[in-house]
């Protein structure tokens, strides 16, 4: 499998000027393509082909004095801008005939758009010089922050600048089955919620971190500054920087936090169930900003890719599986019940049930891996006698002994 390996740079004055040129010449030739072919459109006549647009707008537009500034980058940088404008129009074809999510139409870009990106392949000539710096073609030796080793010779690589203004290098690198993990035992479910991030169902229990809540008052001081600065001044241009810096900073901690937990769910057991939640849905309900803040599409895809990279099994049950409603020892389904009900007792053979552990045995049991409840923290209530012993036998209930009201648990 593929995959991306991100690195901080570190330019010179000079060499992010060199980079600002790169970024603009190749968005000129990405907004002259996607120009020509909207124009194409406009007018009846065929779609463009990107040989045609290569020669008219990068070989023949050098030769011209409006043009002739495109030299001054590498022919690459412009003609994976190309490609890049052939993938958004895939994209948007592939969407309309069913065979992805739909997407919307390519747009023009802005040199005010919060990221920048240029991407070199091996015909560019780019290399990783002896004394570990990053040759780029017409732009130099950049100093590289390398935190960790690439596992094998990267293919193609791309320099981002962010809206912070930082700069890193992205390798896209292929990766073997030597990767593969020794088999584990130990299969789990994962019930992911607000209160607690994680719930395995082995039974414990992993806090939210909420690093957007804990950063809320230092987001609200910057972005008031920000707000009192003139537009168009140098000072809002600061601002604003201190602003991505801040939110920067926000996803950076929840990505790591992402990671770690992630690798360390893929190491300990051999397969990992999580369940589908409607997380578009829940993102326009109240619960929105906590939603947000938690990060729970971000983490399942970074456990998914990790699963297949380790040699693990990955399974994602469906939305809709009623895991906080089954008791996970009788399998009895006691109906819906309201977020406040943290812990409950099975009408059905008097098991007391933590809410967010036995969703997550269910979950494991929905998805059919071997997990039983013992790790559900149940303890046995009071068992009603047998017919043929002595004694009274009140007559069961027929409803649930609390009140079906509210919304279905998480």
């Amino acid at each position: 499998m593929q995959l991306r390996y991100s690195f901080r740079l570190y330019p010179s004055a000079g060499q992010r000027a060199a980079l600002a040129r790169a970024f603009g010449c190749a968005r000129v030739v990405f907004n002259d393509a996607l120009r020509a072919r909207e124009t194409a459109r406009e007018q009846g006549l065929g779609f463009p082909k990107t040989g045609d647009l290569s020669k008219a707008l990068i070989t023949d537009a050098k030769k011209t004095p409006e043009r002739a500034w495109l030299g001054e980058v590498s022919a690459v940088v412009l003609q994976q801008s190309l490609r890049d404008l052939d993938a958004a129009y895939r994209n948007l074809f592939d969407g309309l005939k069913g065979k992805r999510p739909r997407m919307g139409a390519p747009r023009f870009k802005s040199k005010r758009d919060n990221r920048q990106s240029i991407r070199f392949t091996a015909n560019a000539a780019w290399r990783i010089t002896p004394g570990k710096k990053l040759r780029l073609p017409k732009i130099g030796d950049i100093s590289v922050r390398w935190s960790r080793t690439l596992p094998s010779a990267p293919s193609t690589v791309t320099v981002v600048r962010d809206a912070a203004g930082r700069y890193f290098a992205s390798f896209v690198v292929e990766t073997d089955a030597s990767e593969v993990l020794a088999e584990a035992t130990s299969q789990v479910g994962i019930d992911l919620g607000l209160g607690h991030f994680a719930v395995p169902s082995d039974g414990t229990k992993v806090d939210s971190p909420r690093f957007l809540r804990r950063a809320e008052k230092r987001l609200r001081k910057v972005q008031r500054e920000l707000s009192r600065k003139q537009k168009g001044s140098a000072n809002r241009d600061k601002a604003r920087i201190c602003v991505a810096r801040a939110h920067a900073r926000v996803a950076d901690a929840c990505r790591e936090f992402h990671h770690q937990l992630s690798t360390r769910l893929i190491r300990e057991n051999q397969a990992v169930a999580v369940e589908d939640l409607a997380v578009r849905g829940l993102a326009r309900t109240r619960l929105a900003k906590s939603v947000h803040d938690a990060g729970w599409s971000a983490f399942v895809s970074t456990l998914e890719y990790k699963a297949a990279r380790y040699g693990r099994t990955f399974v994602r049950i469906g939305r809709f599986e009623p895991t906080s409603q089954v008791c996970s020892v009788c399998g009895v389904k006691g109906g819906p019940k309201p977020l406040h009900i943290r812990t409950w007792t099975c009408g059905a053979c008097g098991a007391v049930l933590d809410r967010d552990v036995n969703a997550a045995v269910n979950v494991a049991q929905a998805a059919g891996l071997a997990v039983t409840a013992c790790g559900a923290q149940v303890r046995p209530g009071p068992v009603p006698a047998q017919r043929r012993e002595a004694g009274t036998h009140p007559k069961q209930p027929t409803q649930p002994v609390w009140e079906q009201t509210g919304i279905p648990g998480l």
